[in-house]
């Protein structure tokens, strides 16, 4: 191995913010959400009276103000990896407290419309929209918990790549329900 290669040990993962690994985590997360993302879309264009229906069923506001609480979440994740990068250690942690309860609200929210969901009489096996929705939202879900695990763990040993591994995860999260959240709610 040659001193450059020594250097980059992972290439062109190398000059991500973050450790490498969280990279490819995030790059296989997110071509598991592409390939359930597209399973919708083509299912739907299959299916396209049944998709209306399930659509006309859901809470665009609150899809919504989901997607306004994870992009605030993100910001505020940010802040903190530029107030650590920038020295101010002490404000990187109520920054990352901030985007982890904001993620607790967008988890309150998405309990809140499953519940309705089931007062309905509306489950996975209702039809092939609601199969596809709880299973893309309830995966999604599942990377907000991990999400907000991660953040936590790198409240407690913040160093600035450990803030750049964890929020990068965090921003994957983000990006994933701003695509989500059309698709599933809006297109109609």
């Amino acid at each position: 191995m040659n001193a450059a290669q020594e250097q980059r040990p992972w290439g062109a993962l190398s000059d991500l913010p973050g450790h490498p690994m969280m990279w490819v985590l995030i790059l296989t997360e997110v071509v598991t959400f592409g390939i359930l993302l597209m399973t919708f879309a083509v299912a739907g264009a299959i299916h396209p009276a049944v998709f209306a229906a399930g659509r006309a069923q859901l809470d665009p506001v609150l899809g919504g103000i989901n997607t306004l609480v994870l992009i605030t979440s993100g910001w505020l994740a940010a802040l903190a990896v530029e107030a650590r990068a920038g020295g101010r250690r002490k404000a990187a942690g109520p920054l990352l407290g901030g985007a982890m309860l904001l993620g607790g609200v967008f988890i309150a929210i998405k309990i809140v419309e499953y519940i309705a969901k089931a007062q309905a009489g509306i489950g996975i096996e209702t039809d092939t929209f609601f199969t596809l929705y709880f299973l893309i939202t309830g995966f999604h879900l599942l990377h907000v918990l991990l999400g907000i695990v991660f953040l936590a763990a790198v409240a407690v040993s913040d160093s600035l790549e450990n803030l750049k591994t964890g929020t990068a995860f965090w921003h994957m999260v983000d990006l994933v329900w701003i695509v989500i959240y059309p698709l599933i709610y809006l297109i109609r």
